[in-house]
């Protein structure tokens, strides 16, 4: 344990660990990461697993399965049923993920924070004004996934898929030692999002995931499709796909951010630092 300490301690020293995880090829990293996480010959896979859990604080205690063919099977590893059970009360609406909460609150017009001091626009990340509009003056929250964290995301409410946008982009790291380093990042990387209308009131709702470097696969199974999101390219894409409240919406291949906004009238019921797992009460609707 001491040793580990040691080590994460010495690669999270922020010049080291920006210089690590920024300052390489991104997306060909990536791209490697993506295909050597796969791999299930026995000593690949036991040698990417024994690293993994050596530097990530992965807990398997309500994993479905703890021994996995590969690296890959463990990052988008599933749950026991009602390990994640949603907060039954219709007034709240439910964490998507498990996730330790970063910057949150209200969105200044359409202006909002990755951390403090730098702040990024709503339509720039949306990429269409129109489709930020309802959301001026809002409520966000930053939800980021650690790599040994269940990386699977689900729905906040009852409510009906409509669109999904794709945009395609880098794949800066999503830390907080990044965050405080490149300006608008999440407006920079690879990211989907899902424009829901809530069952109760029919207000709108946004997912964002934001992939980030080793982590730019985003799966959504309301697109029922093998492929990953990024193969069809920068996309527009019209639904029309019921989900219950706590039901799977898909994941990332390995971790990375999701950020959730609503409409004026939502109120936080999370403080940043905090952290929490999927199901957990998120927001109070109005």
């Amino acid at each position: 344990m001491t040793v580990r300490r040691t080590i994460t301690r010495f690669l999270m020293q922020e010049d080291l660990n920006f210089l690590l995880t920024n300052r390489i090829p991104r997306r060909m990293a990536t791209t490697l990461m993506g295909r050597v996480s796969k791999i299930r010959q026995p000593l690949v896979a036991r040698v990417s697993i024994a690293l993994w859990r050596f530097f990530s604080d992965v807990d398997l205690t309500d994993a479905a399965e703890t021994r996995f063919r590969s690296l890959h099977d463990g990052f988008t590893r599933a749950l026991h049923p009602g390990a994640r059970p949603a907060d039954p009360d219709p007034a709240i609406l439910a964490s998507p993920c498990d996730a330790i909460v970063g910057a949150c609150g209200r969105i200044d017009g359409e202006m909002l924070l990755q951390v403090k001091g730098f702040p990024y626009g709503l339509t720039e990340l949306l990429g269409d004004a129109a489709l930020a509009t309802p959301f001026r003056n809002g409520s966000y929250v930053t939800l980021r996934l650690t790599a040994g964290m269940y990386h699977r995301f689900h729905a906040p409410h009852d409510a009906q898929v409509e669109e999904i946008r794709y945009l395609s982009g880098d794949t800066w790291n999503v830390n907080p030692i990044a965050l405080k380093r490149v300006e608008r990042l999440f407006c920079r990387n690879e990211r989907a999002v899902l424009r829901l209308t809530l069952a109760a009131g029919e207000w709108p709702l946004l997912l964002v995931p934001v992939a980030a470097i080793l982590v730019a696969g985003i799966r959504l199974h309301c697109l029922d499709t093998e492929t990953l999101l990024r193969e069809g390219g920068a996309r527009r894409i019209d639904c029309a796909v019921p989900v219950a409240k706590g039901a799977e919406m898909g994941w990332f291949e390995h971790g990375s951010t999701i950020l959730l906004f609503a409409p004026p009238g939502f109120d936080l019921c999370v403080t940043e630092g905090e952290r929490i797992r999927a199901g957990v009460a998120l927001m109070r609707l109005p």
